[in-house]
């Protein structure tokens, strides 16, 4: 049987990912608790001796706006809607810095080991909103490659897609730029064609956080494909949904996934576990907690079945090592 995985993937964006939706003035204090439940996330995982990918926007990596301007892309999104797009925004709002830049907290995630530093794309790049080019998101993947090459010593390998938007001319584009793993939805239907939602996908989604709903969210890794020109696509299992103070479902969320993860670690499976470690911004403590439940249950399949942690890269080193030694799929 193959040793069964336990992947994780962090969407790490700040305010970058928001911008479009909350009020930077509103959100300063949730963005300190963030950048201190990250330090907190990091040595959890350093004590567990848990491996995860830290996919960055890359405008987190700039000391400030002057470095921010100096490594932007030749060619910027031209969505039709431009309350979209990150550099529009920012046009008023560059007297603010303390939730826009966090290169400290990528030099931590750098130097804590098993982390992988991956990519959100340098400004939170939305691939299928009308107007933007193809050309413009591979500008935007090359600003990223350049300034993880020459502030950190870096070539970024796994890429996350912002709101979890791609198609296959951009996942080409995501190879050409070096990228050889991207994060891919899970195949149930509610999670199809993410930029257009509506209240039916919304309701399974957060439905099946509870109780099954959709296909068995572990996958056999010989079931990851990818394709000539094309990065490994890993699947996405589970969204890590943070604590609310007035639910009544947060313990049977944590349950849920704890489920999921003993019957990948039966099966030989993979199981990818994602969130956003600015959702650890509210109810820090909870989050903190409850997600050190789960990696103690981590320990308990890693006991018991032989589970191993593992980063995106890290699978995909794996896959081609397979791949390379028995090219006939199962």
């Amino acid at each position: 049987m193959n040793s069964p995985a336990f992947i994780i993937s962090l969407d790490f964006e700040l305010h970058w990912g928001r911008f479009d939706k909350v009020r930077l003035t509103e959100e300063q204090r949730h963005y300190r608790r963030t950048k201190e439940a990250v330090y907190r996330v990091l040595a959890l995982f350093a004590k567990g001796e848990i491996a995860a990918t830290w996919a960055t926007v890359g405008m987190l990596m700039a000391d400030d706006f002057e470095e921010w301007e100096a490594n932007k892309p030749s060619l910027t999104p031209s969505y039709q809607k431009q309350q979209f797009s990150a550099y529009e925004w920012a046009k008023g709002h560059k007297s603010k810095t303390e939730s826009l830049f966090a290169p400290d907290l990528v030099r931590a995630i750098i130097q804590t080991p098993r982390q992988e530093l991956g990519s959100h794309t340098f400004a939170h790049y939305y691939t299928m909103e009308a107007g933007q080019q193809q050309e413009e998101f591979r500008a935007d993947l090359k600003a990223c490659q350049r300034l993880a090459e020459e502030k950190f010593a870096l070539k970024l390998h796994s890429l996350v897609f912002p709101r979890n938007q791609y198609d296959n001319p951009y996942l080409k584009i995501a190879a050409e730029a070096g990228f050889t793993a991207v994060r891919t939805n899970p195949g149930d239907w509610y999670w199809r064609h993410p930029h257009k939602e509506n209240l039916i996908k919304k309701i399974f989604r957060t439905g099946d956080t509870l109780y099954p709903l959709g296909q068995k969210s572990s996958f056999h890794p010989a079931d990851m494909g990818r394709e000539k020109d094309m990065p490994l696509a890993i699947p996405a299992s589970r969204l890590l949904r943070p604590f609310r103070p007035a639910s009544f479902f947060n313990q049977r969320r944590i349950e849920r996934i704890k489920m999921e993860m003993t019957l990948a670690a039966r099966l030989g499976e993979y199981y990818h576990l994602w969130w956003h470690p600015h959702n650890f911004g509210h109810c820090p403590e909870e989050n903190l907690l409850a997600l050190k439940e789960i990696l103690d249950h981590y320990q308990y399949l890693h006991q018991e079945y032989g589970m191993l942690s593992r980063n995106m890269e890290q699978i995909c080193a794996a896959f081609e090592a397979t791949h390379i030694q028995n090219p006939t799929p199962r």
